[in-house]
């Protein structure tokens, strides 16, 4: 079994942790082959990610939010082996901005293509730092 969507208690824990500046979400997304639509209607996991990225793009982009990084992975190097379909960072303005998008109804519906598009995932929070210096600062 994936992890396709946050719990309540992370969920709170995130909105607590309401600090000043961007939020940087690094995401790393499994599709599934064919989505799975409660409605039953037919789609591949790519389609239907396609299509949350195109409904959700309007509320994400009036929030200030921003794709900062994405690449393709070619190798797992350091830990389990899993591929992962979609690897990207967006970035949000504030915690507010992360959590007010759940408020938009047009967000809303599209999030139903993600959740069937979504075999597992990973929806990584980090506070952003500047750039430079070594492995370890």
């Amino acid at each position: 079994m994936g992890y396709t969507t946050f719990d309540k208690a992370g969920y709170d824990a995130f909105k607590a942790n309401d600090r000043d500046g961007p939020v940087h979400m690094l995401n790393l997304v499994k599709l599934r082959a064919q989505a799975e639509y409660a409605d039953g209607r037919v789609a591949t996991g790519e389609e239907a990610y396609a299509a949350y990225g195109r409904e959700s793009m309007a509320t994400f982009a009036k929030l200030g939010g921003k794709i900062i990084w994405r690449g393709d992975m070619e190798q797992m190097l350091i830990g389990p082996e899993k591929q992962w379909d979609l690897c990207f960072i967006a970035e949000y303005p504030s915690v507010e901005a992360f959590t007010s998008m759940h408020k938009y109804p047009e967000y809303r519906a599209a999030v139903v293509h993600r959740q069937a598009a979504v075999e597992d995932s990973r929806l990584i929070r980090m506070a952003p730092k500047d750039l430079g210096g070594n492995f370890g600062e």
